[in-house]
């Protein structure tokens, strides 16, 4: 049976951990910094556990990483490289949904070294979306026709008796990470130019 690390218990988290919970060759730990989440997660489920852990302390990470065949990171960003060390010392492959940062992509040399992926952006933003398009690419090319052009947008737009914050989104990620993320700056090709 395969053991699973999930990292985070948040909104992000929770279909991930029962979609898990539901594949019969896994065992599933979710560990968070509010152990009472992760157990909600759990929910009793015979194969789930539910364990604390302090993403601020590297020893408490290191301690979980071992016993894993797999790390998935649901935490902000910004603890990644935290999670993503331990995998590399102990040749456990890590997954997150979270863009590259720059932090990430210098491990990429150490983590190819070890032998592990380090995987980032598969979620829905990015992640599915980048499957999607490049779906809708080769299906286009496949039938002889050409792509003049292509925008993507993706986000939690609420319903609007939803709509309860003067943001008009509904979090279901780091608040913060949301925030950075729209500061981020985007390229696109426009006839034939970035």
């Amino acid at each position: 049976m395969k053991k699973i690390l999930v990292l985070g218990a948040g909104l992000v988290a929770k279909p991930l951990v029962r979609y898990l919970l539901d594949q019969p060759e896994f065992q599933v730990t979710c560990a968070s910094r509010t152990v009472s989440k992760a157990e909600a997660l759990v929910d009793g489920h015979p194969r789930g556990v539910a364990k604390s852990v302090d993403l601020t302390d590297p020893k408490a990470i290191a301690g979980l990483v071992p016993s894993a065949d797999l790390v998935i990171s649901m935490v902000p960003y910004t603890f990644h490289v935290q999670v993503a060390e331990p995998c590399i010392a102990h040749k456990k492959p890590f997954v997150s949904t979270s863009y590259v940062s720059p932090a990430m992509r210098a491990l990429d040399e150490r983590a190819k070294a070890a032998g592990i992926m380090l995987l980032n952006e598969i979620g829905l933003d990015p992640g599915i979306d980048h499957m999607s398009a490049m779906r809708v690419f080769h299906d286009v090319k496949k039938r002889g026709g050409t792509i003049k052009s292509f925008m993507s947008y993706c986000g939690g737009l609420p319903a609007p008796e939803a709509n309860t914050n003067p943001f008009g989104y509904k979090f279901s990620w780091s608040p913060r990470g949301v925030l950075l993320a729209g500061k981020n700056s985007a390229k696109y090709l426009k006839d034939g130019k970035v």
